[in-house]
């Protein structure tokens, strides 16, 4: 069409060099439902040149002092920070967050992710220990483990990706990175920084395409030790599955079907804004979000009233509108499971108080085929429903009531997941009580999003395996061995 821009056209990123491929995958913009991009659509051909350009690459990288690698990723964190706009631009277009979560959340984490992994690996200690009654000396050394297998999903492509680079290549390993042949704009543009910020060639590679095949191949391959993969507890299945020829070391950070458990002393004031931003930030498409309100009954119909008018207030449209709340979902697809849901909960009785069906979307032209969808709320909805037992990963809460903390309790753990959780309570006591019994790697209390990187993060049960964080990252990605000397 005259006067229409040419689709941007990616290339995979191996041995230093952009390296063009022969098939690609369309990429659409969600906002309108267009196709803006096009994305390698590689496979086993790729990821093996990617994986000889890291072997290559470790050696010498594994024996970098972690005071050069540090300085190195500072100035990449420096050259990311000095082109925040522009990456927040592509990664609101790519995804369909707001440009204002793009700008406030995503690029600048990660920025801080490769600003923080370059001072923690200067600090990171061996153990000793002496037994005079033998005349030894024990000690351990750390090393890098060799090549890195590294899949990041769709929601937050930039934050996420880094999130394992950084830790990566921190401790001496050199990478492979499949982001999601969704948004994968963002990660093309990173390699750009990789040379100017002095990271020699191979250390990090970059293949886009499939899971079916580019990560499949990435997985299953006997020369990646190690695969640190975030996305669906389905397709960590299968990754487990595929490397378990080879023994590799996984890190699976999976879904969630987090609670929020609001008791009659919390103070809704602050409770009701956070926990309507926990429910429905990035269009509810974080693995943290919360989709499950317990309320205790005699505050329940107070908190709903409050709760559907804060939600109503959110503003839906396109992305790049600094006014707006929630921008679009990742795709048609998606739209259409998210929709079904809500069809399903309906079919089995429960009430849609606000949002879908019930409420009007008002939409620019340009953005009448996007995958726009308002924020919605159930209600008198049982816990045995699809609604409350399966993920989302869309702007849809179900709100139920509650009599005592040991009930609770019970329904808020019986679920696969054990991902994260919210209590609200001003009671001390319960608060340490209900924290401590929920089945969930991470539990806020009068809060929600608040991380600290030196601490662990990752879920219970089906919502993953292994964890991340200075510490543990650290551990994931070295190996270690324990020398005995005798004096």
């Amino acid at each position: 069409m005259a006067g229409q821009k040419p689709l941007l056209e990616l290339e995979n990123f191996i041995a230093g060099k952009f390296i063009p491929c022969n098939s690609h995958i369309d990429s659409y913009d969600p906002s309108t439902g267009d196709v803006y991009c096009k994305v390698p659509d590689s496979g086993k051909e790729e990821i093996e040149a990617a994986v000889m350009a890291a072997r290559e690459a470790f050696p010498c990288w594994s024996s970098t002092s972690p005071q050069d690698r540090s300085q190195i990723m500072i100035k990449l964190a420096d050259l990311l920070e000095h082109s925040l706009e522009d990456f927040a631009q592509a990664e609101s277009r790519d995804q369909g967050k707001t440009i204002t979560f793009a700008r406030t959340v995503d690029i600048p984490r990660a920025v801080y992710n490769f600003r923080f992994f370059a001072s923690s690996i200067l600090h990171h200690t061996t153990d000793a220990t002496q037994m005079d009654s033998m005349g030894c000396m024990h000690y351990t050394v750390r090393s890098p483990v060799g090549v890195a297998g590294l899949i990041s999903p769709w929601n937050l492509p930039l934050y996420l990706l880094t999130w394992k680079i950084a830790p990566a290549i921190a401790a001496g390993n050199t990478v492979i990175a499949k982001p999601s042949e969704m948004t994968s704009v963002t990660a093309w543009m990173l390699c750009k920084l990789l040379d100017k910020a002095g990271i020699p060639r191979g250390v990090v590679n970059i293949v886009f395409g499939s899971g079916s095949k580019v990560g499949e191949a990435l997985v299953s391959h006997p020369e990646v030790p190690l695969i640190s993969f975030t996305g669906s507890t389905l397709t960590a299945e299968k990754i487990m599955l595929k490397s378990a020829p080879h023994c590799k070391k996984l890190s699976l950070e999976l879904g969630g079907k987090n609670p929020a458990i609001i008791f009659d002393d919390a103070n809704l004031t602050e409770c009701i804004p956070t926990t309507v931003r926990s429910s429905f930030a990035n269009q509810g498409e974080i693995c943290l979000c919360t989709s499950r309100i317990f309320v205790q009954r005699s505050i329940y119909e107070e908190f709903l009233a409050r709760f559907v008018e804060a939600t109503r207030k959110w503003k839906v449209g396109p992305p790049s509108d600094p006014t707006t709340s929630m921008g679009a979902l990742i795709s048609k697809a998606h739209l259409e499971k998210v929709r079904n849901y809500i069809k399903k909960a309906c079919a089995e009785g429960a009430r849609v108080l606000c949002g879908e069906g019930v409420d009007n979307l008002s939409l620019p032209p340009r953005n009448k085929g996007g995958y726009f969808m308002l924020p919605t709320v159930i209600t008198d909805i049982k816990d045995e429903s699809c609604c409350m037992k399966e993920e989302i990963f869309g702007p849809v809460s179900c709100i139920v009531a509650f009599d005592t903390e040991e009930e609770v309790i019970e329904r808020a753990n019986n679920v696969k997941y054990g991902l994260a959780a919210t209590v609200w309570s001003n009671n001390v006591g319960r608060v340490w009580r209900v924290s401590k019994k929920l089945q969930s790697g991470l539990v806020w209390t009068n809060c929600w999003l608040i991380r600290d990187l030196n601490l662990p993060f990752g879920g219970m049960k089906a919502s993953g395996i292994g964890r991340e964080g200075a510490k543990d990252s650290y551990d994931f990605f070295t190996e270690v061995k324990t020398i005995t000397v005798k004096y």
